[in-house]
C-alpha cells in the first residue's frame, strides 16, 4: 500500500490554504488564490502545513512504531508537537483550536486518559479530528477491518480531541470513504456505500446532523449552501461537495481553498482523499516541489507502510 498519495495530498492541500486562512469567500470569488504563497494569515513561509498535517504525521508515526493504534501514544506525540514542535515545517506551531489545545492538557496533566481527554460537549464539534483521521483508513483497510472494529478505532482516537458523537461520526464516515477509494472505487460508489453503511451506534440526533449528505445528495447543492466553516459536519460536506464538483486533484484543492474560512482543513481534507483517488503523479509538480519537509514527509509515509 502507498500512503504518501493521501498523505502527500492531505499535507499540500494544508499549506495552499494556510496563507488564505480566515479569508472571507466573497473576497476569494473576486481574487482566487491558484498557487502557492507564503504568509499572508500566518507569518510562515510558502509551503508551511498547519496542525492538520503535523497530527496526522504524529498519528502515523505512533501507529508506525507500535505496529497498532495506541491512543496514549498518539496523544503524548500530540503533546510533544505542541511542547517541542516536532512534526512542524518550520519548528513552529501555529493554529491550534481550543477543544484540542484542553484536551491536549488534560492527557498532559494525567487528568484524563486518552480516549476520554476530548471535549464532550455539543460546542466541541470543531474540525479538529476530522483533519488527522486519514491514518485510520489506511490502517483499518490494510487489517480488512469491517463496521463496528473500524468505528472503535476511530472513537478511539478522534477522543483524544473530540470525543462528542458528532464529531466521532464525521470522522467515521471519512473514514469508510477513504477506504472505499482505497479499494479504487470511484467518488460516486463510494458515496453509495457510505450511504448505506450502518450508523445505528450513534443517537438519532446525531445521525440527523449529516441528512444532507446520507439522506440527500451534498454535489447537487449549490455553492451558497456550502459551508466552510470549523464546524465538523460542514467540514465534511464541503470536502464531499468539492470532490463531485472537480474533475482532478488540482481543480479541488483551489476549488476547496477557495470557498474561503477554514482553508487549511478543508483543503486537507479534500487533499487526503483526492490523493488517494487522484495518485501523487497528478499533483501540480510545483506544489510538491514547493511543500517544505516534502521528503520527510514521503519517509514517514514510507515507514507507516511497511507495516500496513
Amino acid at each position: 500500500m502507498n500512503s504518501r498519495d493521501g498523505i502527500i495530498g492531505l499535507a499540500i492541500g494544508d499549506a495552499m490554504g494556510v496563507p488564505i486562512e480566515f479569508n472571507q469567500r466573497e473576497k476569494l470569488i473576486r481574487n482566487p488564490l491558484i498557487q502557492m504563497v507564503g504568509y499572508g494569515s500566518h507569518d510562515v513561509p510558502k509551503g508551511s502545513w498547519s496542525d492538520d498535517t503535523s497530527m496526522t504525521l504524529a498519528t502515523i508515526d505512533s501507529i508506525s512504531k507500535n505496529s497498532k493504534i495506541v491512543p496514549s501514544d498518539i496523544a503524548n506525540n500530540f503533546i510533544k508537537w505542541v511542547r517541542s514542535a516536532k512534526y512542524t515545517p518550520t519548528e513552529k506551531v501555529f493554529g491550534i483550536g481550543r477543544t484540542t489545545l484542553q484536551a491536549l492538557a488534560r492527557c498532559e496533566l494525567k487528568v484524563k486518559t486518552a480516549e476520554e481527554a476530548g471535549g464532550n460537549g455539543e460546542m466541541d464539534n470543531g474540525n479538529g479530528s476530522l483533519m488527522r483521521i486519514l491514518p485510520l483508513a489506511y490502517y483499518c483497510y490494510s487489517k480488512k477491518m469491517e463496521g463496528e472494529e473500524i468505528l472503535k478505532e476511530v472513537k478511539a482516537v478522534s477522543s483524544i480531541t473530540h470525543r462528542h458523537e458528532i464529531s466521532i461520526m464525521g470522522c467515521y464516515i471519512y473514514v469508510l470513504f477513504a477506504i472505499e477509494l482505497l479499494k479504487g472505487k470511484g467518488f460516486k460508489d463510494a458515496y453509495k456505500k457510505i450511504k448505506i453503511s450502518n450508523y445505528s451506534y450513534f443517537s438519532n440526533n446525531c445521525i440527523h446532523k449529516y441528512d444532507r449528505i446520507l439522506k440527500n445528495n451534498i454535489a447537487k447543492y449549490k455553492i451558497d449552501d456550502i459551508s466552510s466553516q470549523g464546524y465538523v459536519v460542514s467540514t465534511l460536506e464541503a470536502t464531499l461537495w468539492v470532490l463531485f464538483n472537480t474533475k482532478n486533484y488540482n481543480e479541488a484543492i483551489i476549488r476547496a481553498i477557495n470557498l474561503g474560512n477554514d482553508t487549511d482543513t478543508v483543503g486537507a481534507c479534500v487533499g487526503g482523499l483526492a490523493g488517494i483517488r487522484y495518485g501523487l503523479d497528478s499533483i501540480n509538480e510545483v506544489w510538491k516541489k514547493n511543500l517544505l519537509k516534502y521528503e520527510y514527509i514521503y519517509r514517514i509515509c514510507e515507514e507507516f507502510d511497511k507495516i500496513l
